[in-house]
């Protein structure tokens, strides 16, 4: 392909509202604009990553890293807009919502009797462990919720230091809304003191890590007190008992016991479809150096970037199609860069491109029956006779 047929306008400078390297240098190259619009040369890679999913371990034809389960997999990324639990060490990946942990009880204890306690101003569980003196892992904190298919009262008990998945709790109950105060105060809770004792007409749901903690602090349902010692089983009960809380860097891993880290992603793929853009940005995340784009072979616009340089002697545009013509029949994709441009022009946009293999039509070398080949990534350029010309790229 021509350069000009696909209207190819690099920059010089990266954009102002760079977010990532791979963003700016696709930008540069003209993949995609400042406003993140696909252009022709970017449509031009699209289609070959298309064509490379008919093919086997496509993700290690693209030589970066993923992390990944049996339903996504993920580019780690930290602009990335998914977070994710990561486990380093056996390679566990889940998005956080849904991502399983090893749950460890605070302490076994035997059960004391219930005491209600004064707790002026303690309506969250930061300020009622301040206020007591121990740890949030020995509060239970009350979350509540009413059931959007047939309006029941919803109320969920996790242990004070975890944070609710309602990605979890809707797998379990269904789709939900924050209860309100009249529908709280109908069920005898009180908010920023509630506990699950003493309910009516409430849908309890418990984390599984609730009937393993003992002697919890739980609300009252009463403004400006709190019971101490609540153990489920003895004080209340619930109608579910099931993993409803988030994973979070540090706790445990599932599989292996390691610890979890958390990270930013871009989906890349699911068990129904490919994301191509994301793919396109995960590319040139990883395959970038100081001059511009480094695709490999199999992940690049095109097999080789062809040029020439004006010669005094040497009509060198017209050796350089026929160069075009037979890399082409011998099933080499190519751009021409065919315009007046001066060779150092051509060169730097060569660079920003991105293709494996540049070619250099020039006159000093023809007149030898000589081009000129180099490999992106290196740095030393070698001359090949034309005749052998298709031969050397396909040993490439």
């Amino acid at each position: 392909m021509k350069y000009r047929d696909l209207q190819i306008q690099t920059q010089r400078e990266f954009p102002s509202n760079m977010q990532t390297e791979g963003f700016g240098w696709l930008v540069r190259a003209g993949y995609i604009t400042r406003e993140n619009e696909i252009l022709p040369l970017g449509n031009q890679l699209l289609a070959r990553l298309r064509a490379l999913t008919s093919q086997p371990s496509f993700f290690s034809q693209l030589a970066f890293p993923v992390i990944t389960n049996q339903q996504e997999t993920f580019f780690q990324i930290s602009s990335g807009s998914i977070e994710v639990i990561h486990c380093s060490s056996c390679g566990y990946t889940s998005r956080q919502e849904i991502a399983q942990f090893k749950k460890i009880a605070y302490s076994k204890e035997e059960q004391l009797p219930i005491e209600k306690v004064l707790t002026p101003d303690c309506n969250s569980i930061e300020s009622l462990a301040n206020f007591l003196g121990i740890p949030k892992e020995k509060t239970a904190k009350a979350l509540m919720f009413t059931r959007i298919l047939d309006g029941k009262f919803v109320f969920v008990v996790v242990r004070g230091d975890m944070q609710l998945s309602e990605a979890k709790l809707k797998k379990r109950i269904g789709d939900i809304r924050l209860a309100t105060s009249e529908e709280i105060s109908k069920a005898s809770a009180a908010a920023g003191f509630a506990s699950p004792i003493g309910l009516k007409d409430a849908l309890i749901v418990a984390d599984d890590l609730i009937p393993q903690s003992t002697n919890l602090v739980a609300g009252a349902n009463e403004a400006g007190y709190h019971l101490k010692n609540t153990n489920y089983g003895r004080d209340y009960t619930s109608e579910i008992v099931a993993d409803v809380v988030m994973a979070n860097a540090g706790d445990a891993c599932p599989n292996c016991g390691s610890k979890l880290d958390l990270v930013n992603a871009e989906l890349l793929a699911n068990e129904n479809s490919y994301y191509f853009e994301n793919i396109l940005y995960a590319l040139a995340e990883t395959h970038h150096d100081d001059n511009g784009l480094t695709f490999l072979k199999k992940a690049a616009p095109f097999d080789v970037y062809l040029m020439q340089i004006p010669g005094k002697e040497i009509n060198t545009h017209s050796t350089a199609e026929e160069i075009y013509d037979t890399l082409q029949t011998a099933g080499l994709s190519v751009l021409f860069d065919d315009r007046d441009e001066r060779a150092g022009v051509k060169f730097n946009d060569a660079d920003l491109i991105g293709c494996p293999i540049r070619i250099t039509v020039g006159e000093k070398n023809l007149k030898e029956g000589m081009v000129e080949l180099k490999k992106r990534k290196e740095k030393v350029n070698t001359v090949v006779q034309i005749e052998n010309l298709v031969e050397e790229i396909k040993k490439i």
